[in-house]
């Protein structure tokens, strides 16, 4: 008969904590709940009666477990879900999904889109990327009525998966999604995940206790279907003392009592004991498995043990491939089994099976003696790498796993480290430190130097560079002579030695070692580490003997190159791999120009030896250094990145190389419209990050631009997202752009608030500081109509900039602060000329600046005609900058004014309309008193202002004087205008002769006939 409970007993409170977790969820009050508990005790049927109840209330679920063979499959569990969702229905089709379809489709393959772009090529996107699509995915699934992520054993997953539920379980919070997993209380990444939201209050965890005696006697009436309530005392002490509370134990030793007759069903219906005594007790469930399977074909017993060696779920096909069966028999015996209550098909793929429970696989190995368990495991290793020798997915990890329990722990070693090595490959660094972690614990120590130096890389790729730097010290020194290494046949298991598919490790060597050292020099650059990347770099030098081949010099030039650009690295002798240049620290500029000079012979030489990344590096690091000559010198170099990226299909260095070619256009012309471009192809990609980093550079265009809508739309939208994903270079620019925002809209304490969280996300130690004081703080200063302290701003971030490179240009230096001194009186022609000749003093927003300037030194060299031509030839950046436009013509009006040039009255005028408009009152103020100083009208901003056209506000004309103007249109004499408007005929004929005088019309029929326009619109 059945031996397992139709219902669920002694889990009354965690069915209903879990209830109230699906409640919660269908008010977008998303959560995560964890079962904790050991094999056994309920965790699966636990979670199965929340999907079951899940399922009746219509919510999506997506459900998925972690391997039980001891394999690391990145993001298993996670396909498994959207296979059990998605197998059927096909990919989402909703079109916020599709940034995110390129990210989801690593986990289901089917859903990549069948032609991407020319020169797309497929993106390597991040974990935390993964987990923010999946994240609104899940959102998507559950906005009609919540949905539910059900995962169960998570003490056997992978590293990825691990840092997507950490990411999920963080940010769940507001959305309509539960997520629901079990484990066991294992060591491992899973329970520190557990453990750790656990502390923040961010997940709910329920341990499972064992059932108490009266549960333990529920659940045993439940699985008998026993009515009468009265079941044997001894069969209870029984089933309370061996079943240790666990409902798996309890329901096996029914089976066994029933199995071996003791436990009868008398003809009242009662239970009954053989002969009414106590039964003899099998030893141990292990025990008693080994006779149930001993009753079985001998066969089907020789296929349980074998499947039983390879975990609790197993692959048809892998089994075939060991036993050798043909197809009729291997299904025969398996149905056997399956009848036999032993295994089950498992639903996660069509040909697998899996024993009834995690701890039945156990006890059948643990029936065999130790040397029996070796044998068989030593001959299913050699069976699989016999039948494919190429050992590929997950076999190469199960042939280790098997030799591992045969007793070969070097054999073990060398499959691991191979399994590591693609998993590498395949862009999953946390679950190839797993495996090379094991291997290099197996490892023979005439091998493990070279198992390490697989791992060096997995460690600084999965961010680990604090365990990655330790343990590069404990290499081995390598011989001047020893030779290059191997070729690919002679890698990692490759080979067939000791019958298993083993190959001796390579050799460690000169050239692998040099490139490790750069590989991690380049990871600490990139985390701006730059003491960690120096000490890669001697070392790698040093093996060089100083005499590097070229290919070599050029990666490491690349990131020499890069930690020129560090605000605090203080050059060395490292830094130009030219003993010519190690007598002195050489000055900042001097420094760059080498930097340069060597990264543009690293493009060359990479090209030539076909580097492409390595090339993409150079190039990119040129385009920073080029600034220096000019920005077409700029973008040659970024052309030849986009090319190179696009002839070997490198789809990040494209986009990054069109980011920048955007961001250079936007300085040069003031036009966005390629950074739209390639935030559009980076978002195509599924290249998170980078259409983030796009998003910033877009929302800080669109503050300078003028366009405030826009700006505080894309701050606002993608804020909380670059702080999800760790995206702190995104994050800290969408933060300066904020408070840039509001500095530019006179608002000082909201500036001041979105500077301070600027701050706390490291911002005042980035390359952002000469930003934050010539682009926020100095403007803001000026808008406040603080002179003084917008040049003190501007002066802190030029002495920031000469003790550190700077790569923004933007700042102040070349425009803004130019403009000022000369307002101020403190430059003169040579001065002003001297900054004009800078590559950029050609950016738009500079050149505004600059040609304000030149008006300003103009008129006061006593040349009024070529000072007013020269302010009227900044008109275009009205246009493009509108507030730096408006906040230079105020300062030029007021130097207009005492030098007497040009026409400042009406330059105020157009000032104080726009800052009022913006509601900037200090300086509309400002210029209403200059206004007055020049005894000029001065508006008077009424209700109804608005109605005013822009023409005629500039012009002066008041809200009044519009009412007068309109009705003109009828042609009225003075007495009707008078009786309309409620004023007297003297008022009348006062508005009248201000209109003649602002309009620069001749009469009142010229003003009868500008009303006129005014009412058709022509």
């Amino acid at each position: 008969m059945r031996t397992t409970s139709s219902i669920t007993v002694g889990r009354a409170a965690e069915l209903a904590m879990l209830g109230g977790a699906l409640a919660a969820a269908r008010q977008r009050a998303g959560g995560a709940v964890f079962l904790l508990g050991e094999a056994g005790i309920g965790k699966s049927r636990l979670a199965g009666e929340c999907a079951y109840h899940a399922y009746g209330l219509g919510l999506p679920v997506l459900r998925g477990r972690g391997s039980s063979t001891g394999t690391v499959t990145p993001f298993r569990p996670l396909i498994e879900a959207l296979s059990s969702r998605f197998r059927a229905a096909g990919p989402p089709t909703d079109p916020e999904l599709a940034p995110y379809r390129p990210a989801l489709a690593r986990l289901v393959p089917e859903w990549r889109d069948a032609a991407p772009a020319a020169g797309a090529g497929a993106y390597p996107e991040t974990v935390v990327e993964l987990a923010e699509a999946l994240l609104r995915l899940l959102a998507v699934l559950g906005r009609d009525q919540g949905c539910v992520l059900l995962l169960e054993d998570l003490h056997d997953t992978d590293a990825e998966t691990v840092a997507v539920l950490e990411y999920l379980v963080d940010n769940l919070a507001g959305l309509p999604v539960l997520l629901l997993a079990t484990l066991r209380a294992e060591p491992g990444p899973a329970l520190e995940l557990v453990r750790a939201a656990e502390r923040r209050r961010a997940a709910t965890v329920a341990e499972l206790p064992p059932l108490p005696p009266a549960e333990v006697t529920a659940l045993a009436a439940a699985i008998l279907e026993d009515a009468t309530g009265e079941l044997p005392a001894p069969l209870v002490e029984h089933l309370v003392e061996r079943g240790d509370g666990c409902p798996y134990l309890v329901e096996e030793l029914l089976s066994d009592l029933l199995d071996r007759g003791v436990l009868r069903r008398a003809e009242d219906g009662r239970w009954q004991l053989a002969d009414g005594s106590r039964p003899g007790v099998p030893s141990t469930i292990v025990r008693s498995w080994g006779h149930r399977i001993d009753q079985l074909d001998p066969q089907v017993r020789e296929l349980l043990l074998t499947a039983a060696t390879l975990g609790s779920r197993f692959s048809v096909t892998t089994v075939q491939l060991i036993t050798g069966y043909d197809d009729r028999t291997l299904f025969s015996h398996l149905r056997s089994a399956s009848e036999a209550n032993v295994i089950v098909p498992d639903g996660s793929a069509p040909d697998r099976y899996a024993f009834r429970h995690a701890l039945t696989a156990d006890a059948v190995t643990a029936a065999l003696a130790p040397a029996e368990r070796a044998a068989l495991a030593r001959r299913a290793a050699r069976s699989i790498v016999r039948a494919d020798p190429e050992l590929a997915d997950e076999r190469r990890q199960l042939v280790a796993s098997l030799l591992l329990l045969s007793g070969d722990r070097a054999g073990a070693a060398v499959h691991f480290a191979e399994a590591g090595r693609r998993v590498l490959e395949a862009g999953a660094a946390g679950s190839a430190v797993v495996l090379l972690e094991r291997a290099h614990e197996l490892a023979a120590d005439t091998e493990r130097a070279c198992v390490t130096e697989l791992l060096l890389p997995a460690l600084a790729e999965s961010g680990q560079l604090d365990r990655a730097f330790e343990l590069v010290r404990t290499l081995p020194p390598v011989p001047p002579s020893a030779t290059a290494a191997p070729g690919p046949g002679s890698g990692p298991g490759s080979g067939p030695g000791s019958g298993e598919g083993r190959g001796p490790l390579p050799t460690p060597a000169v050239e692998r070692r040099i490139e490790l050292h750069t590989r991690l020099a380049w990871a600490a650059v990139m985390a701006e580490r730059g003491p960690d990347a120096v000490a890669q770099v001697s070392a790698a030098r040093a093996l060089t003997a100083g005499r590097p081949r070229p290919e070599q010099d050029a990666a490491l030039a690349v990131v020499e190159g890069h930690l020129a650009l560090l605000p605090d690295h203080t050059p060395g002798p490292v830094d130009s791999g030219d003993d010519r240049d190690h007598e002195t620290t050489s000055p900042t500029a001097a420094r760059l120009a080498e930097a340069e000079r060597r990264a543009r012979r690293a493009a060359e030489v990479a090209e030539r030896a076909g580097l492409p990344v390595v090339a993409c590096q150079a190039w990119q690091l040129l385009a920073l250094l080029s600034r220096e000559q000019g920005f077409d010198a700029a973008d040659a170099c970024l052309e030849r990145m986009l090319a190179v990226a696009e002839a070997n299909a490198l789809p990040v260095w494209r986009v990054e190389a069109m980011l920048r070619l955007g961001a250079n256009a936007f300085m040069r012309t003031g036009d966005g419209t390629r950074l739209e471009r390639a935030r559009e192809a980076a978002a195509g990609l599924g290249a998170i990050v980078l259409t983030q980093t796009l998003d910033g550079l877009l929302a800080m265009n669109a503050v300078m631009r003028g366009d405030w809508h826009t700006a505080r739309t894309t701050v606002d939208r993608c804020l909380d997202a670059t702080a999800r994903l760790h995206n702190l270079a995104a994050h800290r620019y969408l933060l300066l752009s904020s408070a840039t925002l509001a500095a530019h809209l006179g608002r000082t304490r909201e500036m001041e608030h979105e500077l301070a969280r600027f701050r706390q996300a490291g911002g005042e130690e980035s390359f952002l500081t000469p930003l934050r004081y010539g682009l926020c703080r100095a403007v803001g200063a000026l808008l406040a109509e603080d002179r003084p302290g917008a040049r003190a701003e501007l002066a802190a971030g030029l002495a920031w900039e000469e003790e550190h490179p700077s790569v923004f240009y933007l700042a102040g230096r070349h425009g803004l602060h130019p403009l000022l001194e000369v307002v101020e009186g403190h430059w003169d022609r040579a001065a002003l000329d001297r900054a004009a000749a800078a590559p950029a003093a050609e950016l738009a927003w500079n050149r505004q600046f600059l040609r304000f300037a030149d008006a300003v030194l103009l008129g006061r060299e006593g040349r009024p005609a070529e000072a007013a031509r020269a302010l009227a030839d900044t008109g275009p950046g009205a246009a493009s900058f509108p507030l730096a436009h408006h906040l230079a013509l105020r300062l030029a009006a007021e130097t207009a004014l005492a030098d007497g040039w040009g026409d400042p009255v009406a330059w105020l005028r157009t000032a104080e309309e726009y800052f009022h408009q913006l509601e900037v009152q200090p300086v509309a103020a400002a210029c209403r008193t200059l206004l007055r100083r020049a005894g000029a009208s001065v508006a008077q901003h009424r209700g109804g202002r608005d109605a005013v056209p822009a023409g005629l506000r500039t012009c002066g004309v008041t809200v009044r004087e519009y009412e007068v103007l309109v009705l003109l249109a009828d042609r009225p004499g003075n007495q009707e205008l008078a009786r309309k408007l409620s004023i007297s005929p003297r008022t009348v004929e006062k508005h009248l002769a201000s209109l003649l005088a602002k309009t620069g019309h001749p009469d009142r029929a010229a003003l009868c006939a500008l009303a006129t326009e005014l009412r058709t619109g022509s």
